[in-house]
């Protein structure tokens, strides 16, 4: 189930972001992210996963791995 999120994950990132070469361990505000594409990445995650997650989680978890566990631990 992890891995799959984090394959998730990395697919909203690289639909978010605009950017196909997002892996597991990919800072998304080091690949130009900002807090506006944040939102739209946890809107995402509260679609898929029914997980409300803040942008002070996102920004403790900004890599699709660190996220997806942040979500394991939330659900």
């Amino acid at each position: 189930m992890h891995s799959m999120n984090v394959d998730a994950i990395s697919d909203i990132f690289r639909r978010v972001l605009e950017n196909d070469d997002v892996r597991a361990d990919s800072d998304f505000f080091v690949m130009g992210g900002d807090s506006l594409l944040a939102t739209r990445v946890l809107s995402a995650v509260a679609r898929s996963w029914g997980v409300e997650l803040d942008f002070d989680d996102f920004m403790t978890a900004p890599t699709p791995d660190a996220l997806a566990k942040k979500i394991a631990s939330t659900a």
